[in-house]
């Protein structure tokens, strides 16, 4: 621009408009202490990158890895099909990073279509006409929604996990805003959420679930708990 003149600043991002909290209720711990000692072997499996380990917690067959279809191949081991799914071999170690935050759920619910095979983690309930109407009220798509991982998460003023606390959450959606910064290496990732009383605040990505989410499924036979698929994953 021409000596003298300043560019006009950005237009602000629309104000955030209060809107109708829906409640959720987060699922509880599965109650069987033999699923609960099985999460225990696997995460010491996981703890020391023992693939040979891990392979015995795997059904050796019929592995399923769904996307929007089965991608898993039946000729091969349910272990590598399980490695490829969620790129078990990549040096970064991210692979094994998911695997220890499988052992660490405690929540399991059994697919509804497929009686015997319990998927992790476990949905919320909620109403789901109610959530049907808040997405349309705010014009909205429900992949811009997600629920806090347990209650009174606190939002920040600013994605700094120092910064003032503006309010703790309820067990409810908050919407997610597209202007969340992104964090430099090593730093913690926050999501900008628009919050019910027309309020915004940050809160680290880890402490918001999304309604649709990478699952580990598992089957019990003869007592005995193991891996037996995976439910999205790296794209193939």
């Amino acid at each position: 621009p021409p000596v003298g003149f300043k560019q006009p600043p950005p237009p602000p991002p629309p104000p955030v408009k209060p809107y109708t909290a829906v409640t959720v209720k987060l699922a509880g711990p599965y109650g069987d202490a033999s699923f609960a000692a099985f999460r225990k072997s696997l995460g010491d499996a996981v703890a020391k990158k023992d693939r040979d380990a891990l392979a015995k917690l795997i059904v050796p067959q019929n592995f399923f890895w769904v996307q929007d279809k089965n991608l898993a191949d039946a000729s091969k081991s349910g272990i590598d099909n399980l490695a490829k799914a969620i790129n078990l071999d990549d040096p970064s170690g991210a692979g094994w990073r998911v695997l220890a935050m499988d052992s660490n759920e405690p929540t399991l619910a059994e697919l509804p279509d497929n009686k015997g095979i319990f998927c992790a983690p476990a949905p919320p309930d909620f109403d789901a006409k109610a959530f049907e109407t808040l997405v349309q009220q705010t014009d909205t798509d429900p992949e811009d929604w997600g629920y806090p991982a347990r209650d009174a998460v606190e939002a920040r003023a600013a994605a700094q996990p120092s910064a003032a606390v503006v309010e703790k959450l309820g067990l409810y959606f908050v919407r997610v805003l597209p202007d969340s910064p992104q964090a430099k290496p090593g730093e913690t990732q926050f999501l900008h959420l628009a919050l019910p009383d027309g309020k915004t605040g940050y809160i680290p990505i880890d402490a918001l679930m999304p309604l649709a989410t990478d699952k580990i499924c598992y089957s019990k036979t003869d007592g005995a708990w193991k891996i037996m698929g995976y439910i999205g994953g790296v794209s193939p």
